[in-house]
């Protein structure tokens, strides 16, 4: 009778939708953990891209040039990036579950002070504390996107990080109907999600805390991963640096000083620039879904291969086209550029098995501060030249893709399966 239970209770998972459960191993997709911190990301990104969506007004209210803007976003991204890999290495050895919650407060913080911010010390100084709390974020809750990932790594980061860049999209979406409509203390609003995301980590934590850190132990002691020369792996790390050093330095372009492109170029309100904007980062968070799962299929190599390389020809169309072009090859680069990330996460956490937090740290934190130096470096170009020179001058970028040729043909997708017997028994 047990046995025709088990038989039946098998058929029944077979059969069962996979939206409600994804067997990839012994562990189960946890979605619900996976929305849960995805949804997080949107509100910390969302919270985040209020600072470039509101460059124009600050740059009108506190009569600033390129080259002040470029150092708040510098701010921003110093703080957002150096603390990220040492979070990462400190959680890979001791787990802080409660970390994310914790975070989330310096983000809260920023948001007040930069509501009533009033000098430009005051803006670098709410930049910075923004910066903070994302420094803590995204090691950590990538971390548990690969705990509740039952396996599907490249689906698991991309989920995780879809939420982030459809919250950086909503950023100046919202602002545009926001900030613009009701000043600069209408930002202190955005604490509300803030306070939303604070306690959604917190019970992310709690969870984190009962069932993900030993989801994650069994997980490194199960991985099937490729035996690599100490060499190799470093040689395989910079690679992945350099293309992120490509993908992220054009997209602060775009973040930083499309708005500026479109109003100087085509004439356009700075209402009509944020919704442009907002497009372009609709594109990205597009392509960040996409990556994830093709590489889970056809190997990450190849997904990076393209994402970065495969903007080429777009980037280099970019700077001569009318405004209609502009929006549609703005489109194409950012589905393509921001297919890559997710896969360059995994691969890079599969080259250094065990360091999950940490390898995480490193590339967000590495991504973050190139973005911090590029967009101080090209504001001081801005003001020397043209921001349209900006854009011929980052078109050569994506060439960088050339490098991922020589990346080691690694694919280390975990393949846990449970013996038959062991199911029958459950």
């Amino acid at each position: 009778m047990y046995a025709g239970r088990s038989h039946a209770r098998r058929d029944d998972e077979m059969n069962r939708p996979a939206f409600l459960s994804l067997r990839h191993g012994a562990e189960e997709t946890t979605f619900v953990i996976l929305f849960a911190v995805s949804f997080a990301h949107l509100l910390n990104d969302m919270m985040q891209a209020l600072l470039p969506a509101i460059y124009p007004t600050l740059k009108t209210d506190y009569h600033l040039d390129f080259s002040e803007i470029g150092f708040v976003t510098l701010a921003f991204q110093l703080t957002a990036s150096l603390l990220q890999p040492l979070v990462g290495l400190v959680a890979d050895r001791r787990p802080m579950p409660y970390s994310l919650a914790t975070g989330m407060v310096f983000t809260l913080v920023g948001l007040l002070l930069l509501s009533v911010a009033h000098s430009y010390t005051m803006i670098l100084v709410s930049a910075s504390c923004v910066g903070l709390g994302s420094s803590v974020f995204h090691p950590e809750s990538s971390r548990v996107a690969r705990m509740a990932s039952g396996g599907r790594y490249g689906l698991a980061q991309s989920i995780f990080q879809l939420g982030g860049n459809i919250g950086s999209a909503l950023g100046p979406f919202t602002a545009a109907f926001i900030v613009l409509a009701w000043g600069q203390k209408s930002i202190a609003w955005y604490s509300l999600a803030a306070l939303t995301a604070i306690i959604i980590l917190w019970n992310v934590g709690v969870w984190y805390k009962t069932h993900g850190v030993t989801r994650l132990k069994a997980a490194r002691h199960a991985a099937q991963h490729a035996t690599l020369s100490p060499g190799q792996v470093r040689k395989s790390i910079a690679i992945l640096l350099v293309l992120i050093f490509s993908k992220y330095i054009y997209l602060t372009s775009i973040n930083s000083y499309y708005t500026f492109y479109l109003i100087q170029n085509f004439h356009v309100s700075v209402k009509s620039a944020q919704l442009h904007l907002f497009v372009f980062l609709a594109a990205i968070a597009a392509g960040t879904f996409l990556g994830g799962p093709m590489g889970d299929r056809i190997g990450r190599k190849y997904v990076i291969w393209f994402s970065i390389l495969g903007a080429l020809p777009f980037t280099l169309a970019l700077p001569f086209a009318d405004l209609f072009w502009t929006t549609a090859l703005s489109i194409a680069i950012g589905i393509i550029l921001a297919s890559a990330f997710s896969a360059i996460v995994v691969y890079g956490q599969e080259l250094v098995p065990g360091r999950v937090g940490m390898v995480a740290g490193m590339f967000f934190g590495f991504a973050f501060g190139m973005a911090a130096i590029g967009a101080a470096v090209l504001g001081e170009i801005a003001d020397l030249t043209s921001i349209t020179f900006i854009y011929r001058l980052c078109a050569f970028l994506p060439l960088l893709g050339l490098f991922a040729m020589f990346l080691p043909n690694v694919e280390t997708i975990v393949q846990q399966k449970l013996p038959r017997d062991e199911i029958v028994a459950e």
